[in-house]
Formats: structure tokens, sequence, C-alpha cells
């Protein structure tokens, strides 16, 4: 077997799953309860007796049918789940700015976007009571979707082995997940981490517009939400038409191609003329009601920055065959006042793209007729 440092990982562990349990919130309460107490004159440095009556008090507070022994360990596991998921900071000195907002919220529908707000700016799995780090894998992991579109089951647990406090940027590009994919196959990692790796997606699952698309029992594709939609259709659930990577990826090339021809540059959107990193190629008929040729037909598609991709998406905004922008009766004056003088260029304004600009047209004047 390779000599593997399996300590660089992400080492992530739960006492509880469900983050809206009662057993959660009172063990996140009374770690609160005790740092307001010991910082109360501002000037608190820890010591470990001071961690251990926090332990005492969850304990006597939260009894559970076990020995002494690991009634101990699964206190230790719930504190730190509070401390891993970025609600309370290490040696007791502090908590997140909305942990006391997510212990006071009148649903769990509220918490959940809390949940959201405090595991992405301060989650950092590799910290404990008493070790702080740097690594905030999650956000990690969300800049690596923005940057590669689709992340997929192998690519979150290859994920799982970049140590990123130690990385040479904040997200991980397409290439260097497939090494790691290699290497996490290699030496079985999966396997051997399995738990961490469940305790990974059980928070990816209580994540706010990251949605997991089932492509088998055992395969899944992670996506925001937003383009998941795109992709598959309103009602993720219904079994919708799946796009075809590779071609898809021609299509894609095709209007970079279109771009350095018509702008002289490869990454231009195509409204905005700015050299955006990441660009959608966005479908004018939309793909869904697309048939196989228009799906990947380079005219059925412009590119977009993410934000005029989402309003051009959600039919707020349409084109002219003259290229110039009209807008939905859904939108507000502020939105139309500021986007008003923008246009598309004629040379890119060919006879097919009409067509389907026309077709896009039509979308949202009859989805402003349902609505308004």
């Amino acid at each position: 077997m390779s000599n593997q440092n399996y300590e660089k990982y992400w080492k992530l562990t739960l006492e509880y799953t469900d983050f809206n349990e009662q057993s959660f919130l009172k063990t996140l309460e009374i770690v609160v309860d005790r740092i307001d107490y010991l910082n109360r004159n501002n000037s608190y440095v820890y010591k470990s007796k001071d961690y251990q009556k926090l332990q005492d008090d969850v304990l006597e507070k939260i009894p559970k049918s076990a020995s002494r022994k690991d009634q101990l360990a699964s206190t230790r596991k719930a504190i730190n789940q509070c401390i891993k998921l970025g609600f309370v900071n290490p040696e007791l000195q502090s908590y997140h700015l909305l942990t006391k907002e997510y212990l006071s919220a009148k649903s769990n529908r509220k918490r959940e976007t809390l949940f959201s707000k405090i595991v992405y700016s301060n989650s950092k799995f590799n910290r404990s009571t008493k070790k702080g780090t740097d690594g905030n894998q999650i956000n990690f992991l969300i800049k690596t979707l923005e940057e590669v579109g689709v992340l997929t089951k192998k690519d979150v647990y290859a994920l799982m082995l970049i140590d990123i406090e130690n990385y040479h940027r904040d997200y991980a590009t397409k290439d260097e997940l497939e090494i790691k994919r290699i290497e996490a196959d290699k030496i079985g990692f999966l396997n051997r981490k399995y738990n961490q790796y469940s305790y990974l997606i059980n928070v990816l699952g209580k994540l706010e517009e990251i949605v997991f698309v089932r492509k088998s029992n055992k395969d899944f594709e992670l996506y925001f939400e937003e383009d998941a939609k795109r992709i598959y259709g309103e009602d993720l659930e219904e079994e919708s038409k799946r796009r075809d990577p590779y071609l898809h990826l021609l299509y894609k090339k095709e209007l970079y191609e279109e771009s350095e021809e018509k702008f002289n540059n490869k990454r231009i959107c195509f409204l905005e003329k700015l050299e955006y990193p990441v660009l959608i190629a966005s479908h004018i008929k939309p793909f869904i009601q697309s048939d196989e040729t228009e799906a990947y037909d380079p005219n059925n598609g412009l590119l977009l920055s993410r934000t005029i991709d989402s309003l051009f998406d959600l039919k707020y905004i349409s084109f002219t065959d003259e290229g110039k922008m009209i807008f939905s009766k859904r939108i507000s004056d502020d939105v139309k006042e500021f986007w008003k003088d923008y246009h598309l260029e004629p040379t890119i304004l060919n006879d097919q793209r009409k067509n389907y600009l026309a077709f896009h047209r039509n979308l949202m004047t009859s989805i402003d007729k349902i609505l308004n």
C-alpha cells in the first residue's frame, strides 16, 4: 500500500446531523452562554478547566444513555461540531455574529438561511476547541463549483484531499480535480474515509441554492440551483432532458471562437464587452425546449456574464432583432434605467440568432401575461 499521509484531508465529524434538532440547538446555546460568561470582562484567556466545565454543563443538561466514556466522547464531538461548522470560534473566545439569531429563529426555514451564511463564511473542518486554522472547506468547494459549473461525486471526495491552507488559490480547476480524483481512487480514499465524506454530503445538503441532481442511486451531480434548473427544468425531481457534456463543450467552444472573431477576445460578454473569468454559454431558446440540433447550435447561444445570464434566462430581459434590450413588466424601473443603453452588436445578429430571439421574446411576453 502506498505510503500516504492520511492526515491531510478534510476532517469533519458530526454528533448531530439535523441542525434544527433540539439536542444540537441546546448544545449550541450552552456553549454560547458559557462564552458570554467567560468573556464578561473582555479579558478572557483560555483555560482547560473552563472547557471541562463546559463539558460538564452539556452532559448535565443533555444526558445520554451510554457509558461515562462514551458520553464524554459524544459531548466533545458535539462541542467541536459547533466550532467546525463556524458557529463558535476556538478557545471559547467568541461566536459568529449570526449565531444568536440562529438560536432565536422562529422557523426552520429561517435557520436554513442563517446556517448557509455561517457555514460559508466561518466553517473550518480542521479546527477544534484549542486549534485554529485558516482553511474554509465549504467556501473552497463553492468557489470551485462556481469555477467548473458542476461537481460529480468523485469531484467532491477528491476535493477532500486538497490541503486548502497551503493551496495556491481559493478554488480548484477541472484539471486539478482530475489529478485529485486519480489520487483518491488510487488510495481508496472514499472507502477509508466514508464517514467524513457522508458528513460533508450532509452539510452540503443543508445549504441553500445548492442542489444534488441524482444520476443513479449511487451517483449525483452538484449544481447551483439556478444552473440546475436551467439545464434540467424547474422541477428537478422529474425526469428531464440531459445535456450531452461533450456537445455542450463544443457549443461553448464555438461561442468563444465567435467572440474572438467578432471582438478579438475569447472571453468577452457579448453584451457588456467585459472580460469575465467565468462566462455562461446562455441558450436563447431554452435547452429543455430545444431539439438536438437547436440545443448545440451556437446561433442559439450568447456568451454572457452571470448577472446578465440570470436576467436573460428568467425572461426578465430580451432583445430585438436590432439588438436593443427590452424589459419584462416584472422588472423594476431602477434595473431598466441601469441597463437601458446596453445592446447586442449587429455583427452577431444573423438570421438564425434572430429567429431564436423571436422565440425568447414570445416566452417573456407569455410569462408577463400570466404573472401580471
